[in-house]
């Protein structure tokens, strides 16, 4: 056990992102990190957290409101940590056919925390949504779960094993000493 605590942040609308965190959140646990999952939006301070994972749902290309606000308003403690950030929902296979980058906006949002890494995961709209450009969507058949678990879970313990080397006291010589 590392005794680290991570933050798993997501802003979501409709819950689909906030299931990507969740899940992002259990492998860490499982992988001996201590994370805790929470709405952007009630997050005001990270002196209990040794290391991030923001996540976003992307909506015309930027990321829901309470995560790109989470950004900014945390910016200065963000950068005094490692964070690493996604984004949710291209509806469609594309992200787990290759590596999506990040959108401009994103990109500009994840430059100032100065993240370690991002990645693109499947969204989620449902058949039934809110909202007027999401039930059209919905009507032209787009309304499905496109998120990948395994790709999530994946993703996730590269940050955990990322995690765990770096705290790793200098001259240490568990198995992932030495290793890129």
């Amino acid at each position: 056990m590392t005794g680290q605590r991570v933050l798993v942040a997501y802003g979501s609308r409709n819950g689909a992102t906030a299931g990507i965190a969740e899940e992002i959140a259990a492998i860490l646990e499982k992988d001996g990190l201590a994370a805790e999952v929470r709405s952007a939006a009630d997050v005001d301070d990270l002196s209990a957290y040794d290391a991030v994972v923001l996540g976003g749902g992307l909506y015309a290309g930027r990321w829901q409101h309470d995560a790109r606000r989470f950004a900014r308003r945390l910016k200065a403690p963000l950068r005094e940590r490692p964070v690493w950030c996604f984004s949710s929902g291209p509806l469609d296979a594309s992200a787990t056919q290759k590596e999506i980058p990040p959108t401009r906006a994103v990109r500009r949002a994840i430059s100032r925390i100065e993240a370690r890494g991002h990645t693109t995961f499947g969204g989620r709209l449902d058949p039934h949504p809110e909202g007027r450009l999401a039930r059209s969507m919905a009507k032209r058949g787009m309304a499905h779960d496109w998120r990948d678990f395994d790709q999530i879970r994946a993703w996730a313990h590269t940050v955990a094993t990322d995690l765990r080397r770096q705290s790793r006291a200098p001259g240490d010589a568990g198995p992932a000493a030495g290793k890129q």
